[in-house]
């Protein structure tokens, strides 16, 4: 028998480190190739890593909620040969294409090839399972096992209120609002959350966008009252939200400057030339921004198509690409203005509020139309004023005359 060390592998996009939120396995338990092991949290999603090595569990190097870097040890499996010779896999690792775990996109899967991913809910059992007289409890989210852990809740006595009983953060929350269920609050009625890995990476980022970027802020009131109109026309077309970014990218297109980056080494300004869209979403993890790919290439449909499954994707945990420019729908949210955090190294977001009916002047009439405020929050460095009023203008002047706009694109 051999010891083999798995060390936490890089698990792509440059990610440097990952938070431990559950083990699938326990020490003395025997794994197979392939064999899901432990859950990690990293900036951008939630993984089960999977062993490249079978035999018996010695060691698990980091218990539930510790933090580990890349390369670190994972886990200790004792055994009597490599499933995956370690240099093989060390070689795979260090080419860095982000897929260097088994049944992840590697040549090295061949014991398990067939396996499945199963559902969260009926993972390999954690280390500390439920008696058998209780069901086991469905939770997907790390951060609502979290919040019931340091609450003293017991997730198997809640009947959860999501999709097929999923337990969510409202269920737990309702839970901790019985006094006796709450020791995490202390007797001056604090309550400690520690920032996960997510939290951590979007602190990090939104720190250095602020201590950065000087930015600036613009704004406009916009009647969509003839976008309204075209888009319940044409219903079950395209929603609202893909006509308004098929205007942004033509304004970008318009507008380079605003799809760029600032290479502070070399003191330029890189003007990019694919347009990735980003959006911002209100994800199971927290506010994160997936991207629509080469979004300058599709039509107002493929826009809707591709915003739709992006905005799934992340709400359900799996952000998908990074952006060279955000778009940020934060009516959605039934608020009106926003001056929103530069998503770096992005140089620009440019966000709307709700659509409301108020009184407008049409032609010297005093009528109803259905407004929005449109603001633009832009990098200094890249852009004066007139630029970006330019940009601004260009996407209103769309909204407000959308036949025209299409025809011209």
């Amino acid at each position: 028998m051999s010891d083999q060390v798995f060390r936490l592998p890089d698990l792509g996009e440059g990610l440097t480190e990952a938070e431990v939120v559950r083990w699938l396995v326990s020490e003395g338990d025997t794994v197979t190739v392939d064999q899901p092991v432990v859950e990690v949290e990293t900036a951008k999603s939630l993984v089960e890593v999977p062993t490249p090595y079978a035999g018996t569990v010695a060691t698990r190097h980091a218990p539930e909620g510790s933090v580990l870097e890349v390369g670190k040890p994972l886990l200790t499996v004792s055994a009597a040969a490599s499933a995956l010779p370690a240099e093989t896999y060390r070689e795979e690792e260090r080419a860095g294409s982000g897929n260097v775990l088994i049944g992840y996109g590697t040549s090295g899967a061949t014991a398990s090839s067939g396996r499945r991913r199963r559902p969260r809910a009926a993972a390999a059992t954690a280390p500390a399972p439920a008696p058998a007289r209780h069901r086991v409890p469905l939770v997907v989210s790390p951060l609502v096992r979290r919040l019931a852990r340091e609450g003293g809740v017991d997730l198997h006595t809640l009947d959860g209120s999501g999709p097929g009983g999923l337990i969510v953060r409202a269920d737990v929350t309702r839970a901790l609002a019985v006094p006796s269920a709450s020791p995490a609050v202390s007797l001056s009625g604090e309550r400690r959350i520690p920032l996960t890995g997510f939290r951590r990476a979007v602190a990090t980022a939104l720190t250095r966008s602020r201590s950065e970027i000087p930015e600036a802020t613009v704004w406009v009131d916009v009647d969509a009252t003839r976008l309204w109109e075209l888009r319940e026309s044409l219903r079950p077309g395209p929603g609202l939200l893909a006509y308004i970014a098929r205007f942004v990218v033509a304004a970008l297109r318009e507008y380079p400057v605003f799809n760029s980056r600032v290479d502070t080494d070399r003191q330029e300004i890189v003007e990019l030339s694919r347009i990735d869209l980003g959006l911002a979403v209100q994800g199971s993890r927290g506010l994160v921004v997936p991207a629509v790919t080469d979004a300058g290439a599709l039509t107002t449909t493929g826009l809707d198509e591709q915003i739709r499954h992006v905005t799934e994707a992340a709400r359900n945990g799996t952000v998908l690409g990074n952006g060279t420019f955000t778009l940020n729908n934060y009516g959605s949210f039934r608020v009106d203005g926003s001056a929103a955090i530069i998503n770096h190294p992005q140089v620009a977001i440019l966000g709307f509020g709700r659509i409301l009916d108020r009184p407008w002047v049409v032609d010297g009439q005093l009528c109803v139309r259905k407004i929005t405020q449109m603001s633009f929050v832009f990098d200094h460095r890249v852009s004066d004023g007139a630029e970006a009023a330019g940009f601004m203008r260009s996407v209103a002047d769309a909204i407000e005359n959308p036949a025209t706009a299409i025809a011209k694109l």
